[in-house]
């Protein structure tokens, strides 16, 4: 009997120790060693070279954010497991469903979450701001439970608002089960969806202040941003990293220069060192390869338009919204413009109405589109307009005789 138990113990310690070691560790595990300024030197945007860059990252992808177009990818479509980026979502919800001062109660469940954490106690009062700060810039897992259960009163109603939020930017390749990322089967997005997500977050100014600190403090202690890009790379400005067993290391960057801000998102890496290189190559080659074309002003007048029985001739057109697009040089000589706009319109014209829409063209795929409206209200010739003519052109030539 002692035998068999003493079997089983061993049993049971052999298991600890197997599950210990597959646990999955928090973003700020540095267990594959320092990354140093050496990684990020070899090669520069001169020499990045118009070739498509080689990444280990398993999945990855570089969009523009203004225009998203996207100028990189690999397996960007593929389902993956995305850690501790779930974040984005989770900040952005709260952000829009929340103040900076509200009191959060930290539950059991909260305080008592593994992975990476911020030492959230149970039972005590926390302001949903700091939360996010201790969420994005710490990326603690206890702080993403009780921000989840404060703004959807739980886990799982919060995860449904994550849901109805991605649908809404159309990141329609996701699934959000926790607000933390820890591997769950039904867990996932893709590197285009990523993207997608933070290109709506950093539309979001508290967002983008909170994802480009490096460091702050909570409670007290002193909390050092988990995106080693921050410090790594010239105009890094965000926004989260991931960890998990089956996710590997992830992470999604933002870099802005001379007011062109990209995104690039790498996912299943097998080292912070290979996420950071690779993070690196993919903005080197996009910051190398493209250039931003201006091509409309939002409001700006693009052309006129005549207007039939108005009392004008015709009336201005302008672009609704703004189109700048990055492009390969190449890329500039090939694009096409293609009006869809009536040569002449039947009045009365409101202003600000859609008259037509302007399509930025290359190789058959639009790369942007704005509608096209009026600039000014044109109102129609009517009876009294005619009766006044005539009465006018009648006095006038009593007026000579």
């Amino acid at each position: 009997m002692k035998k068999t138990a003493r079997v089983v113990l061993i049993v049971l310690i052999i298991l600890s120790n197997l599950l210990c070691a597959n646990m999955v560790k928090g973003d700020d595990t540095n267990d594959d060693g320092p990354i140093t300024n050496d990684i990020l030197k070899s090669e520069s945007w001169e020499v990045a070279g118009n070739q498509a860059p080689r990444v280990s990252a398993g999945a990855a992808i570089v969009m523009d954010v203004q225009s998203g177009r996207v100028l990189y990818e690999k397996n960007a479509y593929k389902r993956s497991s995305i850690a501790s980026t779930t974040k984005i979502m989770t900040a952005i919800v709260a952000l829009e469903n929340g103040s900076d001062g509200e009191d959060v109660i930290v539950s059991k469940k909260a305080a008592s979450i593994w992975g990476s954490r911020v030492g959230l106690k149970m039972g005590k009062i926390y302001k949903l701001g700091n939360l996010l700060n201790a969420l994005m810039i710490r990326s603690g897992n206890d702080a993403a439970i009780a921000i989840a259960e404060h703004v959807g009163g739980s886990v799982e109603a919060f995860a449904e608002m994550m849901n109805r939020k991605a649908a809404e930017i159309g990141a329609t390749n996701t699934n959000f089960v926790t607000p933390h990322g820890l591997d769950a089967p039904q867990h996932y997005s893709t590197p285009y969806d990523l993207a997608l997500i933070t290109q709506y977050a950093l539309k979001n100014k508290k967002f983008c202040k909170i994802v480009s600190t490096k460091s702050s403090t909570f409670e007290g202690n002193p909390i050092n941003n988990t995106n080693e890009m921050l410090s790594l790379y010239p105009g890094a400005d965000g926004v989260k990293t991931g960890y998990t067993g089956q996710a590997g290391r992830c992470l999604v960057t933002s870099a802005t220069h001379s007011g062109w801000r990209i995104i690039s998102v790498v996912l299943n890496c097998s080292t912070r060192s290979v996420r950071a290189q690779s993070s690196k190559i993919l903005l080197d080659y996009a910051f190398g390869n493209y250039k931003i074309y201006e091509y409309l002003k939002k409001g700006g007048q693009i052309s006129q338009v005549g207007i039939h029985k108005g009392l004008s001739n015709a009336v201005g057109i302008c672009s609704d919204k703004d189109i700048s697009i990055p492009l390969k040089k190449d890329e500039a000589d090939r694009i096409k413009v293609e009006y869809d706009i009536p040569k002449t319109l039947e009045a009365p014209i409101q202003k600000g109405c859609r008259i037509g829409t302007v399509n930025y063209v290359l190789d058959g795929k639009v790369l942007a589109s704005t509608d096209v409206k009026s600039t000014a209200t044109i109102k129609r010739k009517d009876f009294y307009y005619y009766f006044d003519r005539i009465f006018k052109t009648w006095a006038r030539l009593v007026h000579q005789h």
